[in-house]
């Protein structure tokens, strides 16, 4: 019975920046617990994760743009519904970082980390929850979050400002939503071995201070937050809600 409540069998799911990475990871994870899978990135060439999910015996599509564009929001929102029937799992995994000085940082960087990492959020989960509230049904949100939702970093003020921005706002759609049979939670993942942490991973003195700092002493991988997906998108998270849960090798305890 326990299991059960882990099962996303029958459910559709979309997972935004899922060619590779954490999106990859998370995408996988949901196939492998029985849910069909839409698939999102930003070039036409990152159809792989698709193909896997299509193996694993479910449902699929592949959907290629770029998160600063207003226009993809509605577009792959609608082409969710129009391959599954309906969208009972949105997963918000895209994003960007840039790395510059505050008294340098380009207004450009701004705009789109802004677009990418905190506007696309918004506008897909109010999109995905129009319509669960229209058909009646349960539906989980799951947004990624970040350790510098809860710290400022250094070099990358609109990233902490935007990762800020997706905690707080997976806190106001739970205020909203819980009572509709909707929850909306946050995964805070650690430093995890992705294209985001790669200058830090390549930076000598700056991986050994992350590495030091990190209880588990090691960076996490994509596959570290898979379980903690789908826990937080199946039946067996129904009465979490508004919840930042930090998958960090223990940094945030240190």
């Amino acid at each position: 019975m326990i299991l059960e409540t882990f099962q996303l069998k029958g459910k559709n799911a979309l997972v935004t920046g899922s060619s590779r990475g954490l999106g990859a990871a998370i995408a996988i994870a949901l196939a492998q617990a029985g849910a069909n899978v839409g698939c999102h990135g930003r070039s036409a060439d990152g159809k792989a994760t698709s193909e896997t999910v299509r193996q694993l015996g479910k449902e699929s599509f592949y959907f290629a743009g770029d998160m600063a564009d207003a226009e993809v929001y509605p577009a792959l929102i609608g082409k969710t519904v129009e391959e599954f029937g309906s969208i009972d799992i949105l997963v918000n995994n895209a994003g960007t970082i840039r790395r510059a000085p505050a008294a340098e940082y380009p207004q450009t960087y701004w705009d789109e980390i802004i677009s990418v990492n905190l506007t696309s959020v918004f506008r897909l989960s109010q999109l995905a929850g129009q319509d669960m509230l229209k058909r009646g049904t349960k539906g989980k949100i799951l947004n990624i979050a970040s350790l510098l939702s809860f710290q400022g970093g250094i070099t990358v003020p609109a990233y902490a400002a935007a990762k800020g921005g997706v905690a707080q706002l997976t806190k106001a759609l739970a205020n909203e939503w819980a009572s509709k049979g909707i929850n909306v939670n946050a995964i805070a993942p650690g430093y995890m071995a992705t294209d985001n942490t790669t200058a830090l991973r390549q930076d000598p003195q700056r991986s050994r201070q992350i590495l030091e700092r990190i209880p588990a002493g090691r960076w996490g991988e994509p596959a570290d937050v898979a379980g903690a997906a789908v826990f937080l998108c199946s039946p067996a998270s129904d009465y979490i809600h508004g919840h930042i849960l930090a998958v960090d090798g223990g940094w945030l305890g240190r």
